[in-house]
């Protein structure tokens, strides 16, 4: 039993490359793993631009276009949807400095037209939502961008690709470091206060991911709770984190079991999931995996959140109320972790 509905990226089932070593599995189609995501109980697709139409760049955008409603078709028949598409430009030798701010002109315009294509993508597969993750929007070098002027660049490439299509709605997934080390948008509080300059603040939101929160130093649960108070959390992305290192994508609950089961129960308490909304799983197979056990990360993942609902639902409400009543959060904080552990 669950009340959401749950999407997953192709990118979450990789090859095991890092920046210290080689890759150590062998790669698996697209084909494959969307039927094998589906098994797992998988219903959406998040896509990259280049995921959903590969060599994009060599490609007219009627070619991208096509490419696109084929892969609609194959979607269709394996009775899965896209829940977004995302621009990966950060792939790409021309925006090393950065897409939407670099100090290139030229840069600058590739970012956007690869964004405007990511529109067209997602139109044909059926989304209305694209995902910007601006990994390389911030700096390595303090001095090396002009920090008033990169906002306002990226506020005219967010402005550009409202207007390119009316319907379109952008959900802006915040980090506060890496690949750079210092952001321009880190956290969603950014991300707010970002929207509300645009176009249309009203097609500008959120997607927020547990392990970037952990890497800013906050609690995850709190910062859904700060986008849902202002109607602003479209995404989310559930994985763990241990501390404030690389950005580790574990599998969901497995470092932070209580932060977690206050992710979900924050997510219900507000009906997250209400108005279409997925809980996305934004997480990696650990590099010691062997290619059979290639998706054990991801089933994990969905167990965690099932079990954590079902924590949820049996939450004595009036328990729980009595003990903030009488301000007795020893007696609350006891309670919950009888609960997590199944004393309760």
């Amino acid at each position: 039993m669950t009340n959401f509905k749950f999407s997953v990226g192709p990118w979450n089932v990789h090859e095991g490359a890092d920046a210290f070593g080689p890759e150590v599995r062998t790669s698996i189609s697209l084909e494959q793993k969307l039927a094998k995501f589906k098994e797992i109980g998988f219903t959406g697709i998040q896509f990259h631009d280049d995921d959903a139409v590969p060599d994009m760049n060599d490609l007219s955008e009627s070619q991208i276009k096509s490419r696109a409603r084929e892969l609609k078709q194959h979607l269709d028949s394996q009775g899965l949807e896209a829940e977004f598409v995302a621009p990966r430009l950060w792939m790409d030798g021309r925006t090393i400095d950065g897409g939407y701010t670099s100090n290139s002109a030229e840069d600058r315009e590739f970012a956007l037209w690869r964004s405007l294509r990511s529109i067209d993508i997602a139109r044909e597969l059926g989304s209305d939502r694209l995902v910007l993750w601006l990994a390389r929007e911030g700096t390595l070098c303090a001095e090396s961008k002009d920090p008033v002027l990169s906002m306002q660049r990226l506020r005219d490439a967010v402005n550009t690709m409202l207007a390119y299509d009316p319907g379109i709605r952008i959900l802006i997934e915040p980090k506060p470091n890496e690949p750079i080390d210092r952001s321009f948008v880190p956290t969603v509080g950014h991300v707010l206060g970002f929207a509300a300059g645009t176009a249309d603040p009203s097609r500008v939101g959120a997607l927020l991911e547990s392990a970037h929160a952990v890497l800013a130093g906050l609690d995850p649960a709190l910062e859904m709770a700060f986008c849902l108070a202002h109607s602003k959390l479209w995404g989310v992305h559930l994985n763990d984190q241990n501390g404030l290192r690389y950005d580790q994508d574990k599998s969901f609950g497995v470092e932070n079991l209580r932060s977690a089961f206050n992710q979900v129960k924050v997510l219900m308490d507000s009906g997250y999931g209400s108005k279409g909304e997925y809980v996305g799983l934004d997480v990696k197979a650990m590099r010691t995996q062997s290619g059979e056990l290639s998706y054990a990360h991801l089933e994990n993942s969905l167990k965690m959140v099932k079990l954590l609902e079902s924590k949820v639902r049996r939450l004595d409400k009036g328990l729980v109320s009595s003990y903030q009543s009488s301000r007795n959060y020893e007696a609350l904080e006891m309670y919950i972790m009888e609960l997590l552990l199944g004393e309760k």
